[in-house]
């Protein structure tokens, strides 16, 4: 870390534990471009860990923040008091443009849906996924050039987790980059750079257009599915799936959404993540090269470090007590799985990035209860196939600068992250 960095930091911790409690926004935007918001959620951990934000911090009003690892368990494993509808973002859905998804459902919905897509991921079908997924990677990393800088972002991260999505969803090869921009699209704010205007009015007008064009395509292929046997692929899945087959435009977009999002931002931000981590410790950089048996365990703190999806929200069904305050009815409560995975009261030293960890895989990075990510196994098996292979190749990736951050306070994640392999083997 530049000594540049090390000025910022100290000057967030300063401010995170100088203005008064009640100001403190989380959502903050400029917290998350210059990675300024550990220090914040570290106070609400301390001094107030279920803690309301009131109207005028957030365009979508007020909410509660909760930040300590249990209470987030405890929120997350019960949904008949927090409920996933209306939406698992801050955001309220705009009355003329909702988007139903099964992860933003209660059951019985939820469940019958989630079943529907689950097949693709179980363990008999990550197996027989495997070899594809090892054989794409070692042409991606055979193809990297040496000692010379590129974006590990563009040239590693989105065009494997791309590649994979594009596979199940039987998507069009040779268009699978659709599925990136549509993705950025989904979660993407005003700040964003993505959109032609910064007006949010203007910027949600965007956003509809370029996701109607992503269910006019998929809608395509639907029909080419729907028509044709049942399938492997997502697509066939749903347009044959008792529960989903008689899904309007606005569901298909929804679940569409859902499914692209949680395929392509969890596991190419943890990709980018883990180059990340090592080069910040570069003692565990030197223990996973001497012993690249440690490469599972490392692809669980990376996970873990990373957060990769910073925040889910519920909305409280019935008037609740959390923490010792009094949470009512329709109150939004958003579980800060950033700050959860840094809680020291759980967690043993939890800002470190430790490879070898005695429980590794103790982390909210994939959230509890029924929501648990669906496709948690598959980003791990990609982590670990990409690590196995960068081992064999290349004793170092050298991060050459800092990393430019997604203004997001969702997705937490990369834009661009240069580097060099100085040499292979």
């Amino acid at each position: 870390m530049s000594d540049g960095a090390i000025d910022l930091k100290a000057e967030a911790r300063a401010k995170a534990y100088a203005i008064p409690l009640e100001e403190i926004n989380v959502t903050d935007i400029e917290l998350w471009r210059t990675e300024s918001y550990w220090p914040y959620f570290e106070r609400l951990r301390k001094e107030d860990p279920v803690h309301y934000h009131p109207e005028g911090q957030h365009e979508d009003g007020p909410f509660w923040s909760v930040t300590k690892f249990n209470d987030i368990m405890a929120v997350d494993t019960n949904h008949e008091v927090f409920s996933s509808e209306p939406s698992i973002t801050i955001f309220d859905p705009k009355d003329d443009f909702t988007l139903p998804m099964f992860i933003a459902m209660d059951p019985p919905k939820h469940d019958v849906q989630r079943k529907t897509v689950s097949p693709i991921v179980s363990p008999h079908n990550l197996q027989e996924l495997e070899p594809l997924i090892r054989s794409r990677i070692q042409h991606t990393l055979d193809n990297l050039p040496i000692n010379e800088p590129f974006d590990w972002v563009d040239r590693v991260s989105i065009e494997l987790t791309t590649q994979m999505l594009a596979t199940l969803f039987d998507f069009p090869f040779e268009e699978r980059r659709k599925l990136t921009r549509w993705s950025d699209i989904a979660t993407a704010g005003p700040e964003s750079g993505l959109f032609k205007s910064t007006d949010p009015e203007e910027v949600e007008a965007e956003r509809r257009m370029e996701l109607f064009e992503c269910v006019d395509y998929f809608s395509r292929l639907w029909e080419e599915r729907v028509n044709a046997p049942p399938k492997g692929d997502l697509i066939s899945m749903l347009a044959h799936g008792e529960a989903t087959k008689n899904m309007d435009r606005m569901e298909y977009l929804g679940n569409l959404i859902l499914l692209i999002v949680g395929g392509n931002d969890t596991t190419r931000n943890s990709m980018t993540g883990s180059v990340l981590a090592l080069n910040r410790n570069p003692g565990e950089y030197a223990k996973l090269r001497a012993n690249p048996e440690l490469v599972p365990s490392m692809v669980s703190e990376t996970i873990r470090w990373q957060t990769p999806l910073a925040h889910m929200r519920r909305t409280a069904t019935q008037d609740t007590e959390l923490g010792g305050k009094t949470i009512k009815k329709g109150d939004k409560v958003i579980m800060w799985y950033v700050s959860g995975n840094r809680d020291e009261e759980v967690i043993e030293n939890p800002n470190a990035y430790i490879i070898d960890r005695e429980r590794p895989r103790q982390h909210m990075s994939f959230g509890f209860g029924i929501h648990r990510c669906v496709g948690n196994r598959l980003a791990e098996l990609q982590l670990r196939i990409l690590w196995e292979e960068i081992l064999k190749r290349f004793p170092e990736i050298k991060v050459v600068e800092e990393p430019e951050l997604v203004p997001s306070a969702f997705v937490k994640g990369y834009l661009k992250m240069m580097v060099t392999i100085p040499s292979k083997y």
